[in-house]
């Protein structure tokens, strides 16, 4: 069975997710992250930030919002229930700190099957209230084969 690539290019509209103190904290401990950057505010100040830093792959809870439309369109096509994760790159800029605005936008950008597999790839822009790029994501799903 072919796999309809009718939805790549396909844009979604916008999320916008406000970092909060204690959501890096929260995310900080969950990953077994120590550093004192990620949990003590005086700490992150005296290093140069006006707040907390969110580590890197805090990016999977401001960008989950934006990608969720696309996973979930039938325009799309994925079969969440036959649905794993198959990866996940990014590209990084300047630090997520507490009090950050952080708005993601997600498209389509490929389609295809290989093998009885099909494979989505989407990819999110994250930019902070500075209009500065703070993440670029590819995230690869597949869909496993009935």
């Amino acid at each position: 069975m072919s796999v309809s690539t009718t939805a790549v290019g396909k844009r979604y509209p916008p999320t916008v997710y406000a970092v909060g103190r204690e959501k890096i904290r929260e995310y900080a401990m969950a990953v077994g992250e120590t550093n004192p950057l990620h949990h003590d505010v005086e700490a992150a100040r005296a290093a140069g930030y006006a707040d907390l830093v969110a580590p890197p792959m805090f990016c999977v809870v401001y960008c989950a919002p934006a990608l969720g439309p696309g996973l979930f369109d039938p325009e799309v096509g994925i079969d969440f229930a036959r649905m794993v994760h198959g990866g996940q790159q990014f590209r990084w800029g300047p630090l997520v700190v507490a009090g950050d605005e952080i708005t993601t936008a997600v498209s389509v950008t490929s389609i295809s099957e290989d093998g009885g597999r099909r494979y989505f790839v989407f990819e999110s822009v994250s930019t902070n209230q500075a209009g500065d790029t703070v993440c670029v994501g590819t995230w690869t799903n597949i869909v496993r084969g009935a």
